[in-house]
């Protein structure tokens, strides 16, 4: 295995494990693909979720331009949902995991074909 499939199964193992989700794993390839270079730098391969900048950047570079969601509340309503969802305690909040568990809440699967 490589170094990204290395990762892959790491994410897949907090999705199962942390999130409560079973993973589409051909979803979480294209997602973690996705996520570019960033996946191997380990400041950028997280998603600081006390840090609103963070969030902005993840609504704005992922909800709206990624995945072609309008701007509005139900964007902040869902990132919230997501980071619930992962623990606030988890310290590690994987990007790939966060865009994962976003896709799959706007049904945006799609984007990914």
């Amino acid at each position: 295995m490589g170094r990204r499939d290395d990762l892959i199964a790491r994410y897949a193992s907090d999705l199962r494990e942390k999130c409560g989700v079973e993973p589409d794993m051909d979803l979480l390839r294209k997602v973690t693909i996705g996520c570019g270079p960033s996946i191997y730098n380990a400041d950028a391969s997280t998603v600081a979720a006390t840090q609103q900048h963070e969030l902005d950047t993840v609504r704005r570079n992922f909800l709206i331009k990624r995945l072609g969601l309008s701007d509005g509340q139900e964007l902040h309503d869902a990132i919230d949902a997501v980071i619930e969802q992962y623990g606030r305690s988890e310290r590690n909040k994987y990007r790939a995991v966060v865009y994962y568990l976003l896709t799959r809440h706007f049904g945006k699967e799609s984007a990914y074909s």
